[in-house]
């Protein structure tokens, strides 16, 4: 059985496949804009979520270089001081020691405070106050206090007491010397 078709029924079947084919297009099309549209919009919201989470875990982060930044400032700080205490300290000994030994005299106790804040002639510095012991000869004990006075040049004598035992004691002469040191801070 054979069918004849007209030109005008194979134009109608043609234009009726085309229209198929071009309604499956424009289906297809609309349903992969909607999936497209669809994929978009969750993608807009993970990238929200995202920057959000992003932010809130670089401001904890922030937060917490600033607390450790803060905390590791302020041990600098300390040990700077304990530093700059321990230095001044230990120069201030050598010098007395360095005059001990031009003296001829021996120094059996040294002591010293804890820096003190102080402006001198509008200048930051700190002082320290040294407690000196020293054994000798009266000449030599009294040359001494004077060139701690004099050698000394951030140093300044407070107050020297001598003791002169008699002659029957085996002890022999000793001095107490006070003095402030003064050591430039810097800044």
């Amino acid at each position: 059985m054979k069918l004849k078709l007209g030109k005008t029924s194979i134009v109608l079947i043609t234009a009726g496949v085309i229209v198929i084919v071009f309604a499956s297009l424009g289906f297809a099309r609309v349903q992969q804009v909607r999936e497209q549209e669809r994929v978009s919009g969750e993608l807009e919201i993970v990238n929200r979520r995202l920057n959000t989470l992003q932010i809130k875990d670089l401001q904890v982060q922030r937060e917490e270089l600033e607390a450790k930044l803060s905390e590791t400032t302020s041990q600098s700080e300390a040990v700077k001081e304990i530093l700059s205490r321990q230095l001044g300290s230990i120069d201030a000994d050598d010098a007395v020691f360095e005059i001990a030994e031009i003296c001829s005299v021996i120094v059996n106790g040294i002591s010293s405070s804890s820096p003190s804040p102080v402006q001198l002639e509008g200048v930051p510095c700190s002082t320290i106050t040294m407690n000196i012991g020293a054994v000798g000869d009266v000449p030599n004990l009294i040359n001494f206090i004077n060139r701690l006075n004099s050698d000394f040049v951030t140093g300044v004598v407070n107050s020297a007491t001598l003791s002169i035992p008699d002659e029957t004691s085996e002890q022999g002469p000793t001095a107490q010397i006070n003095m402030t040191v003064y050591h430039y801070k810097g800044g």
